[in-house]
């Protein structure tokens, strides 16, 4: 008989779901092997990693499979170890990785020795916690050991969470358009991502529909300036992870600021280096036959941050 797991929504939440080719592929892999190879992960019989795996034991409980169990705490630092966990997956979209940055950081700043173990406090309650010096001073080393271990900088770990409560509000507002964000299909900016958990709750379905039509504007307008005959580009690859960096850049329109302007560029260069340190350590074998390519893509990034720093 199956064991019975307790299932978290807000745990398994945290976790980007798989495409469904991978869960099948998944499927497929456990019945062919007969056994789960790989421990679900628990904190008093709640999954904390394994919902996809214990879902499909669900459909064949004939399978069998084993648990590890895990201490923690409080469930906040169940959350920021899922999230952690997360980071170490080499084909997240640049929005889940920002995504679970933030949420890491969120759920270690809640995390206070286990006073809330099980329970579900408010912002407010959580938020009080680190209102005196000390804690606002755990709170900054948290932030900087964060950004070091994803090699980012402590203001994007900070707008990082700004933009998972933004995105957490908008799923809130209107349940599936996390999705929509997470991978990629719409591209907001971090900034209007953001502003939704900031905005009085009657304010939200506006805002959260204005992500959506900044998708349909780009469309459109894509399809009326289409060119007859596209140039032909051998680096596919660097084309769109350039249009993704492009995508989540601010446009001007006179209404941000300088910090807005140093925000962005900076959100740019730490998905482009979050994004040629996976390609790379992803790819280690076939580096080697790449490397050409490699070197002239990096002296083209020089030539430009050079002329950059000549000409501001």
């Amino acid at each position: 008989m199956l064991q019975h797991l307790t299932i978290d929504p807000e745990f398994e939440g945290k976790i980007p779901p798989l495409r469904e080719e991978e869960l099948k592929q998944l499927e497929e892999n456990i019945l062919a092997d007969g056994v789960v190879i790989n421990p679900l992960i628990t904190w008093d019989g709640v999954i904390v990693d394994g919902h996809n795996r214990y879902r499909i034991l669900q459909k064949h409980p004939e399978i069998q499979f084993t648990t590890y169990e895990k201490k923690f705490p409080d469930r906040y630092a169940a959350i920021a170890w899922i999230c952690k966990n997360q980071l170490g997956r080499r084909n997240l979209t640049p929005q889940q990785f920002k995504y679970l940055v933030g949420q890491q950081y969120k759920a270690e700043k809640s995390s206070h020795g286990g006073a809330y173990r099980k329970g579900h406090p408010s912002e407010l309650e959580k938020d009080s916690i680190y209102q005196n010096g000390k804690s606002k001073e755990r709170m900054n080393v948290t932030c900087e050991r964060i950004a070091a271990e994803n090699g980012i900088g402590r203001n994007t770990v900070i707008r990082a969470e700004q933009f998972a409560k933004g995105v957490d509000a908008a799923e809130e507002t209107e349940p599936g358009i996390k999705q929509e964000i997470l991978s990629g299909s719409i591209k907001p900016t971090e900034k209007a991502v953001a502003a939704i958990a900031k905005a009085a709750p009657e304010e939200r379905p506006e805002l959260v529909q204005k992500l959506r039509q900044a998708k349909e504007a780009k469309e459109t307008g894509k399809q009326e300036n289409e060119p007859k005959c596209k140039p032909k580009r051998s680096t596919t690859a660097t084309l769109q992870a350039i249009r993704d960096i492009s995508a989540n850049m601010v446009q001007s329109n006179g209404e941000i600021d300088a910090d807005d302007i140093c925000s962005e560029l900076e959100d740019a260069l730490d998905t482009m280096i979050f994004r040629w340190d996976t390609c790379l350590k992803a790819n280690k074998k076939q580096r080697a036959a790449c490397q050409k390519g490699i070197d002239r893509l990096t002296e083209k990034g020089i030539h430009y941050l050079q002329n950059t720093r000549r000409t501001t």
